[in-house]
């Protein structure tokens, strides 16, 4: 048994940013389920939205993150967010996050503009901006004692007791094939989204609802997990995989083409490539279902290679790898699930309905980006809540505990194990979600997903605890789990709204409500 105040379980902006403040309360253990580099915060291109520029305001970036969500946010969160922003970018500025400037002399920042925003103010680091950020967090992470850095540790299930009170985690080392209780005063889900659930998505492979499921499987509340974002424009290459072509060469001017040239934005929104991003999605998929094309393009060529080098250093690079120099070759591009605007009910301090027990980042639903997240806010929602659960969760070290008595729940893992089984629940899952519960949603298509959902999900859960545990075999149990959410709340919610378009239901109702699932 590994004890220690806090317990993160994730390495991504939320969970590093909240390592470093937590050690100043006490001991920290932060397992992470492969490399700590590992996250869906190193492949953020776009950067961080945040009010910096004596042109903008906080009550221009609070208007734009509430039309994006579409009335369902918690206005009163989205006003701490912003306006609690600036403070916690100069924190990560004072670790030596470095953004880029408007010239090399200049105090300045860039500031780039993206979908659904009124005025530039996405801070960025090239188009590389996560990367940048998380780096720096791991310099940072390394140099602290009190924090200890659990690689290649998989979470499997929460500790609840009979108090509805979280006491730590079991975890799975995934080299040594053991399972091991971590003790913990707090527990932190930090653990990310689940874009895996779905066939095509630009998440990284770790992101498959290990923090949602497990707070599910815990008896947290859990909401709004229909809305689903799917980003617009995920480079059409087999050998890509899940290489995304950021929201910001659309805010630099970007223009979506079908094959045949013609620009088809103007004919769904006002805003064309700069409308919200389920917008954007909805308009290529419709286009792509009409034409039987397999991808549209982006069209950045207009502006010239020396400023797409500069403003777009990666996806430059990336894209020449694959033969296509930018500044002279259209963009193939297709939408892919990327961000769940849903996932555990949180507070305004980030903990959720189970004790001592937090979420953040986008295990959590805070409230913020209530029916589609704005551009850019995520990274912004990472940090600001970290800082909160910091906060909130010092009075929680002060109380006494008696140990726990869990015991390893888990079979023996050392028996053989037949992959086949795993591959083949893997792809029919990540198909059924595509085609079922994805960017265009009815009634019949959400009745078959639930009927066969309920089938596969008592198959995994039987082969869960009759075989050796492995990797694959919590994330597929987490991935159906996270399927099942999806299908039960949008069967719920009988209107179209932000994210959520369900055909039976094209309008959308006065009064704005979230849905919110509980453990069956």
């Amino acid at each position: 048994m590994i004890k220690s105040d806090y317990l993160i379980i994730g390495s991504g902006i939320a969970g590093l940013s909240l390592a470093l403040k937590a050690s100043e309360n006490g001991s920290v253990a932060l397992i992470t389920k492969r490399k700590l580099f590992d996250s869906a915060t190193g492949k953020a291109q776009g950067g961080v939205a945040c009010v910096t520029d004596k042109s903008d305001s906080f009550e221009q970036h609070i208007s734009d993150t509430l039309a994006a969500g579409a009335g369902l946010c918690n206005a009163e969160m989205v006003e701490k967010m912003v306006k609690e922003g600036p403070a916690r970018i100069a924190e990560l500025i004072k670790l030596g996050v470095k953004f880029t400037k408007k010239n090399y002399s200049d105090s300045e920042f860039e500031l780039g503009l993206e979908g659904g925003h009124s005025k530039r103010r996405i801070l960025h680091a090239g188009d590389m901006t996560g990367n940048e950020i998380e780096k720096v967090l791991i310099e940072n992470i390394n140099k602290h004692e009190k924090i200890t850095v659990y690689e290649e540790h998989t979470a499997v299930d929460l500790i609840v007791d009979g108090n509805k009170l979280c006491r730590g985690a079991y975890v799975f080392q995934n080299e040594k094939n053991e399972v091991e209780i971590f003790e913990a005063k707090v527990t932190v889900l930090a653990s990310g989204g689940a874009g895996r659930a779905y066939l095509y998505t630009s998440n990284p492979e770790i992101a498959t609802g290990d923090g949602i499921a497990m707070a599910y499987r815990a008896g947290a509340d859990i909401s709004n997990m229909e809305f689903v974002q799917f980003h617009p424009t995920c480079l059409y290459n087999p050998e890509a995989k899940t290489f995304l072509i950021s929201e910001a060469v659309r805010g630099e001017g970007g223009i979506l083409r079908l094959k045949n040239g013609e620009a088809f934005m103007h004919k769904y929104h006002p805003a064309e490539e700069l409308a919200p991003r389920d917008i954007v999605a909805r308009a290529i998929d419709n286009e792509l279902k009409a034409s039987g094309d397999k991808f549209v393009y982006l069209d950045i060529t207009f502006k010239g290679r020396d400023f797409l080098v500069k403003r777009f250093p990666n996806i430059y690079a990336k894209c020449l790898e694959y033969g296509m120099d930018i500044s002279k070759d259209m963009i193939p591009v297709v939408p892919a699930a990327h961000f769940f605007c849903g996932g555990a009910a949180v507070d305004e301090f980030g903990m959720t309905t189970v004790k001592n027990l937090y979420a953040i980042g986008e295990t959590a639903c805070s409230g913020v980006h209530g029916a589609n997240r704005l551009a850019s806010n995520s990274l912004l929602e990472g940090i600001v809540y970290a800082h909160r659960v910091f906060e909130n969760s010092k009075e929680l070290l002060s109380g006494s505990y008696k140990g726990i008595s869990a015991k390893n729940v888990y079979g023996n893992t050392s028996l053989p194990q037949d992959p086949a089984v795993f591959v083949q629940y893997w792809e029919e899952i990540r198909r059924l979600a595509w085609n079922y519960i994805g960017i265009l949603r009815s009634d019949e298509r959400l009745e078959k997903a639930e009927k066969r959902i309920n089938i596969l999900k008592d198959e995994i859960e039987e082969n869960f605890k009759n075989s050796p545990l492995s990797v694959d075999r919590i994330e597929v149990r987490n991935i159906i789990a996270v399927a099942e959410m999806i299908a039960r709340s949008a069967m719920l919610r009988k209107e179209s709204r932000g994210l959520h378009y369900n055909t039976c239901y094209p309008f959308t109702l006065p009064e704005a409500k979230d849905i919110v699932i509980k453990t069956k």
